[in-house]
């Protein structure tokens, strides 16, 4: 009897999580009848006394006569909302592959009842063109973290395309790096290490790594090839970082006009030191990696931001304008 009392209360929980919501109470008799579904007698009395049970654990389990009386679950470790947000930030990851896009989604649903994923799942649209084909990269992931906690170097096959024939081709590279960190960025995963060969840090897609490995040899100090000591900060590097470009740390001086402020602020905080420069300017500081990266992220706002030091960063921006100048023959056109 104490074994099915206890198989009655863990279906009696599900049963509350998954088939009710404010929408859609469910009432003693109908859970009697949903747990003889599942072959499990009761009668409502105890249903009231399980539910008063739970209530005092700590369930938030309310009882409404609208739309029509019965209990609900009123709380879950997650709101509707939050599940919605996670949805839609799996749905759009280009890392995730279809199908375990779909899994995932499927695990979130498990978080809500079955009427509020039913909502969610039909606003959720999966374009199979953007998304990876590399199964691994679950467990990449997984090994990767484990290899960084362990202190270990990884070895594994490292895929890189190029364009051959009027078509896209694909190489295989065998690589061994020490792991420092993974960070998200620009929808991809990427592992942050060092090759043994060069004194820098380097970035590689996580999706491209094929067959990883965890070696015996310890991986070599982060402190050797960058500016951190006790720990590899990888917010702090991210921050830094722009679309994933590796480079040398720098003091940027950046003068951006007013309706900057907002992109600004999304990109470095509302922290980063500024000030007016006239009525239509204001200048920030900043300390970033000098690369490609940040050469084209201050690009795409073309006069509203205007590099003032250093200034190989301010002669290498100079240089691109003149490029793209000379491939659309500016000033030459009819």
């Amino acid at each position: 009897m104490k074994s099915s009392n206890k198989l009655k209360m863990l279906c009696l929980i599900d049963i509350l999580e998954t088939l009710t919501d404010e929408e859609h109470p469910m009432s003693a008799s109908g859970i009697c009848m949903e747990l003889e579904r599942r072959g499990i007698s009761a009668e409502r009395k105890s249903i009231y006394r399980d539910i008063a049970t739970l209530t005092e654990y700590g369930y938030d389990i309310v009882y409404t006569h609208s739309p029509h009386p019965g209990y609900f679950m009123a709380s879950r470790s997650f709101e509707l909302a939050e599940i919605k947000m996670l949805a839609d930030a799996v749905q759009a990851a280009g890392s995730i592959t279809p199908s375990k896009t779909a899994e995932l989604i499927e695990k979130l649903g498990g978080l809500v009842s079955k009427y509020q994923f039913e909502d969610i799942s039909s606003q959720v649209y999966i374009d199979k063109r953007v998304k990876n084909s590399n199964e691994e990269i679950y467990y990449n992931i997984d090994i990767i973290s484990k290899a960084i906690s362990k202190g270990k170097k990884i070895r594994f096959k490292y895929i890189k395309r190029s364009i051959a024939d009027n078509r896209i081709e694909s190489s295989v590279k065998d690589m061994i790096i020490s792991p420092y960190a993974m960070i998200w960025s620009n929808d991809h995963y990427y592992l942050v290490g060092n090759n043994d060969k060069y004194d820098n840090l380097i970035h590689l897609r996580i999706d491209r790594m094929k067959n990883v490995k965890i070696m015996i040899s310890g991986i070599r100090p982060f402190s050797e090839v960058s500016d951190y000591t006790d720990k590899f900060d990888a917010a702090d590097y991210a921050g830094r970082t722009f679309n994933m470009f590796g480079g040398t740390k720098q003091t940027v001086e950046l003068r951006c006009a007013n309706s900057m402020l907002e992109q600004i602020i999304d990109r470095f905080g509302d922290g980063v030191p500024l000030r007016k420069s006239g009525s239509e300017h204001f200048v920030l500081y900043v300390d970033a990696l000098i690369s490609e990266g940040l050469i084209s992220w201050i690009m795409q706002y073309g006069a509203s931001i205007e590099v003032l030091s250093p200034r190989e960063l301010r002669k290498s921006i100079t240089e691109r304008i003149m490029a793209v100048s000379s491939v659309y023959k500016l000033g030459n056109a009819d």
